[in-house]
């Protein structure tokens, strides 16, 4: 379970201006040209600089870490934590984000920055911000796996209703690399019906919008008494099934219906880059959309109001899982196959 909520408090320990140090890290890279998956090619125009991607800022991150460092946070790609996840737990606990260089902690503010879209990451930072308590994006731990340009690397920050990837692709047929989670507890631990300043309730309420185009049969099906429970990775384990999940199955919606839950999905992902978005999607519809299933929980209807806080999507190889109480947990694992 979470803890209680941090007070709202961001000490920021950053000299690097951020735009400053995308000029300094872009002229670093002059002569080679940045490309999908972080490869390089000599072949950069260097009359158009392009602005390094997360990849990229892993590489200049790893190549700056002392030995020291790297013994206590880089990894083998196949060690057993590059498969944890929880709601609130940090990967490497006696290493935080605030031990690192200034010009590293930039580098890992900037690689976290760029695994969102530029529409959300402010506010996904507000949210990593206002979780992390006095310390801010300070407090976080991150943890290596592999090494890059080997095709087999992934870069992992976790924090408090924070975990996220990026691997480059390296880990095929997953989005993300691998399950991510994402929350947060606005002003308080137990929320009001409302989510007020939630970064994320606007997701409760679009996947409300298609409950409200349900008639009465279908609510019947797509609303459950109680939700799973939140048990680390065993809470994203995927079951391979096309029949018995939770909710009503896509193959009972309506055309339109099944387009809004389409459109869910999208804004779903709006918080995240393109690339990552375009991947789910692809491995959503690879395995089948007319196996997932819609499901509401009315056990768990902040102030009962009718507005339900916590609903999941879920099919053979896939689950996202949002939960509005008492504040926004969400569990997100996509595959291509079990």
């Amino acid at each position: 379970m979470a803890t209680q909520n941090e007070p709202s408090h961001c000490n920021c320990p950053y000299s690097t201006d951020r735009r400053q140090f995308l000029k300094t890290s872009t002229l670093a890279t002059a002569g080679a040209a940045i490309l999908p998956g972080g490869i390089v090619s000599q072949s950069f125009a260097a009359s158009k600089p392009k602005q390094p991607q997360a990849e990229t800022l892993v590489k200049t991150l790893y190549n700056s870490l002392s030995e020291t460092q790297r013994s206590n946070v880089c990894f083998d790609f196949d060690h057993r934590l590059r498969h944890e996840i929880d709601n609130n737990w940090f990967i490497v606990k006696d290493h935080r984000v605030r031990s690192y260089t200034r010009d590293q902690q930039a580098m890992i503010r900037e690689i976290f920055m760029k695994m969102h879209s530029e529409e959300y990451a402010d506010q996904v930072m507000k949210q990593v911000l206002e979780d992390s308590g006095r310390g801010g994006f300070g407090e976080c731990s991150i943890a290596l796996f592999g090494k890059p340009d080997t095709g087999k690397f992934q870069f992992v920050l976790t924090g408090r209703h924070t975990t996220r990837r990026c691997d480059g692709d390296s880990v095929k047929g997953t989005a993300f690399g691998g399950p991510i989670f994402y929350g947060h507890a606005a002003q308080s631990f137990n929320e009001k019906p409302h989510h007020p300043d939630n970064v994320y309730w606007f997701q409760a309420k679009r996947a409300n919008e298609v409950f409200q185009m349900m008639d009465g049969k279908q609510r019947k099906q797509a609303l459950m008494e109680w939700s799973r429970d939140e048990q680390g990775k065993k809470t994203i384990a995927l079951t391979g099934k096309n029949e018995g999940l939770d909710g009503i199955r896509m193959t009972e919606l309506t055309s339109d219906q099944k387009d809004e839950v389409r459109n869910v999905l999208n804004d779903l992902l709006l918080p995240f880059r393109e690339g990552d978005r375009r991947e789910s999607l692809k491995l959503i519809e690879k395995s089948g959309f007319d196996n997932l299933h819609l499901a509401f929980y009315k056990g768990e209807d902040v102030g009962n109001d009718g507005v339900w806080d916590v609903f999941q999507i879920e099919g053979p190889n896939m689950v996202w899982y949002f939960r509005g109480d008492p504040h926004v947990h969400t569990w997100v694992h996509i595959k291509d196959h079990v």
